[in-house]
């Protein structure tokens, strides 16, 4: 790596005054299922019509590009963290609200996002039981796995270890996606970002 030789670039804090807003990463981690994707495109959305930036990294999507190449064992499951976290990383360090959806089902694998990211690092666990998850089906997993179609399925043949240090708890077994939305959005303030005229927007 001598031979690498990293470039100064413009101060985060002319990137952030120009945005006017703060970059932060909001890590949504939890069962396929529970919500995660649902609601970071909720929290998204308001965040848009209030005329923030933000850029959505979603587990699915970036299997289909950047992370084409990686299985889910736990090896590529660490990579595939890896790799999502220093794309956030560049994001928020430009002043982005970087909203990632990935199941992140190991304390290793939270853990070494929260290292790449630091002080911009915010983890949300979107709480649904495997059954609850198994239930909605949304996209026809639970049901393949069932019939030993799917390798390595987060819950059932991979292990789900629940967060321990997690920032916020969204229990989608409990609350709409509108009130876990407001949620979220009311947290972000707490993380600088605020967004104003939350009422009838979600």
């Amino acid at each position: 790596m001598s031979n690498i030789h990293p470039h100064a670039t413009l101060p985060r804090q002319d990137k952030e005054t120009l945005l006017g807003q703060r970059g932060v990463v909001l890590w949504f981690c939890g069962l396929s299922g529970s919500g995660k994707s649902t609601i970071a495109s909720g929290v998204e959305r308001v965040l848009h019509s209030q005329g923030r930036y933000t850029v959505r990294l979603d587990g699915d999507n970036l299997r289909t590009g950047l992370n084409a190449n990686l299985s889910f064992t736990d090896d590529d499951r660490l990579e595939n963290i890896r790799r999502t976290a220093e794309v956030a990383k560049i994001l928020a360090t430009n002043g982005t609200i970087v909203l990632c959806s990935l199941i992140t089902p190991r304390g290793l694998h939270r853990d070494l996002a929260r290292g790449i990211l630091g002080e911009d690092f915010a983890e949300i666990y979107v709480k649904a039981s495997y059954q609850a998850c198994e239930a909605r089906d949304v996209k026809g997993l639970y049901a393949k796995a069932a019939k030993g179609e799917v390798a390595n399925f987060t819950g059932r043949d991979s292990g789900f270890e629940e967060p321990q240090q997690a920032e916020l708890v969204i229990d989608t077994e409990k609350l709409s996606i509108e009130d876990a939305v407001f949620e979220v959005l009311e947290f972000l303030g707490t993380r600088g970002v605020p967004a104003a005229d939350l009422a009838g927007q979600v």
